[in-house]
């Protein structure tokens, strides 16, 4: 169970982290 939750867990950061990427690129064509 732990497991699965810490695979879930590792995924919403992934999540996160690929969303921030996409602000981020955005945010710098957009400015610049």
């Amino acid at each position: 169970m732990s497991d699965g939750h810490r695979s879930s867990s590792t995924a919403l950061i992934v999540v996160l982290f690929i969303l921030l990427i996409i602000v981020g690129a955005s945010f710098f064509m957009g400015g610049y």
